[in-house]
C-alpha cells in the first residue's frame, strides 16, 4: 500500500494544545498521540486484530500495523491515521485477512461535493452514496466533507 501523505492542519484534532504542553518529553508527546490516534480507530469499530500506532512527531509521520478482515479496512485505517491534524504521512504496514484490489484516493478541495467527487470518478453525480458508504464511519453525514480530507473511492 505504501506511504500516503496527508494535510498536516487538516481533520480530526486528537493531540496537542494542552496536552502537547504538559507533555515532559517527545517521547511522552509521541506516545499520547499514538495512544490518542488508536482509540480513534478502536472507536470506529472496524474488526481490526493486533493493533498498533506509533506516531514520530518530529516527521508527522503514524506507523500502523496489525491484521484487517478486508482491504477496505485497512485502507479506511489509513484515513483514520490520516485524517488528524497534524499528520502528514501513514505508513500502513498492516495484513489483510480477505485481500481485494485497492481503492483510489480523493484529496478534497474548498467547492467539492461528494457528488462531483462521484461525477469525477464514475461519471455520474448520483453515486455519491457509493463514496459516503466507502468512508463511512469517518464521514457521519454526506454534506460533511472538509478541504484537505482525503477520501477513498472504490472501484465499482
Amino acid at each position: 500500500m505504501g506511504l500516503f501523505s496527508f494535510i498536516k492542519e487538516a481533520g480530526e484534532k486528537l493531540f496537542g494544545g494542552k496536552d502537547a504542553q504538559a507533555a515532559t518529553a517527545p517521547e511522552d508527546l509521541n506516545s499520547k498521540a499514538a495512544a490518542a490516534i488508536e482509540t480513534y480507530i478502536n472507536v470506529q469499530k472496524l474488526g481490526v486484530s493486533n493493533l498498533k500506532v506509533s506516531y514520530d512527531g518530529n516527521q508527522g509521520k503514524v506507523t500502523v500495523a496489525g491484521e484487517a478482515p478486508t482491504q477496505a479496512v485497512k485502507e479506511k485505517i489509513t484515513l483514520c491515521c490520516g485524517n488528524v491534524a497534524n499528520v502528514t504521512s501513514v505508513d500502513n504496514q498492516m495484513t489483510v485477512t480477505n485481500p481485494e484490489p485497492e481503492a483510489q484516493y480523493h484529496d478534497v478541495v474548498r467547492g467539492d461535493t461528494l457528488s462531483a467527487i462521484a461525477k469525477k470518478y464514475y461519471g455520474d453525480a448520483n453515486k455519491y452514496p457509493t463514496i459516503f458508504e466507502a468512508n463511512k464511519p469517518m464521514l457521519s453525514h454526506p454534506d460533511k466533507i472538509y478541504p484537505g480530507q482525503k477520501l477513498r473511492i472504490p472501484a465499482l
